[in-house]
């Protein structure tokens, strides 16, 4: 089973004639096993990894390190939901540390996100304090390396 998810992690538009290959196993057996892993909501979606940038539509992607304040017998969970339902927002983590929830949101521009922080997530009660980290570049995604220098060598840096 781990090997076939892992393949598809890869590439979920590998042909399951090509996955039985690979794993020594009959495309019916693949077949029965991918919609057995369908159903048990252990695969749950297929994703496109698109490139805005090339398409033509920039986003900002932004870093929300969020501090909770917690009521009685109520948990992370109730603010976790509550954020994870907003359109903007592309993740949200409980994480240990100095904050609570770790929250990347996309917007289209740096506005975009200030005011999403601004209204809808400093408004949640028990939100207790926000810090935004903008993201200037991406080199990988979704453990796919999405950033290619131009001519190689060292960034340039300028003081």
């Amino acid at each position: 089973m781990m090997d076939v998810l892992d393949i598809l992690e890869k590439n979920a538009r590998t042909p399951t004639e090509e996955i039985a290959k690979m794993v020594g196993r009959s495309v019916e057996e693949v077949e029965a096993l991918i919609k057995q892993l369908e159903e048990e909501g252990i695969i749950h979606k297929y994703k496109t990894m698109i490139d805005w940038e090339k398409a033509g539509q920039e986003y900002v992607y932004a870093l929300i390190e969020i501090s909770i304040n917690l009521e009685e017998g109520e948990g992370y969970d109730v603010v976790a939901k509550r954020i994870a339902e907003f359109p903007e927002v592309r993740s949200v983590r409980l994480v240990s540390g100095s904050y609570d929830l770790s929250v990347v949101v996309r917007g289209r521009t740096l506005k975009d996100v200030a005011y999403f922080v601004e209204d809808k997530i400093a408004t949640i009660h028990n939100v207790q304090r926000t810090v935004t980290h903008f993201s200037l570049k991406m080199y990988k995604d979704e453990g796919e390396i999405v950033y290619q220098r131009d001519g190689g060598g060292r960034l340039a840096v300028s003081l």
